[in-house]
């Protein structure tokens, strides 16, 4: 089983939006018990909240079912519970890394990596553009499922 967390600022947008468009990517491939994909914040700020509603309406419009989400904060156990830490943008991967320094395991990741950028995915929160964050992030999540 392949164990992926998700991971940006809040947990609120990004990383809730690419937890629950892999976990419909997994599912339209038939592989759900090949996964756990779960996702958290490298920050306090959004502790306990659900998906930003912006989030919900971009995942609704385009048909990807989501669940009722919690946000939490990245803990020191996450290491060596997921296989995955990928990130959103080089911030997430900066406290990532200092969560998890070093990495011996190589699991920290970019998650544009998959689709072949360096680019990060923008932040919704202060772009507006949802539309384009889940583009990035269903482009990243069909190149992560493709390698695994």
């Amino acid at each position: 089983m392949k164990r992926i967390l998700f991971i940006c600022h809040g947990n609120i947008c990004r990383s809730a939006m690419a937890e629950f468009v892999m976990k419909d990517l997994v599912c339209k491939a038939g592989r759900e018990s090949d996964f756990l994909i779960e996702s958290a914040a490298t920050s306090t700020e959004e502790l306990g909240n659900d998906m930003y509603p912006p989030a919900k309406a971009q995942l609704q419009k385009v048909g990807v079912p989501f669940t009722r989400h919690c946000a939490r904060q990245i803990t020191t156990a996450d290491y060596q519970k997921y296989d995955l830490l990928i990130g959103m943008d080089s911030e997430n991967l900066y406290y990532m890394n200092k969560r998890w320094s070093p990495d011996p395991d190589d699991k920290i990741r970019l998650l544009m990596e998959y689709a072949g950028s360096n680019a990060e995915v923008a932040d919704p929160w202060y772009t507006g553009d949802f539309q384009r964050t889940y583009l990035d992030v269903l482009a990243g999540c069909q190149g992560l499922l493709e390698k695994c």
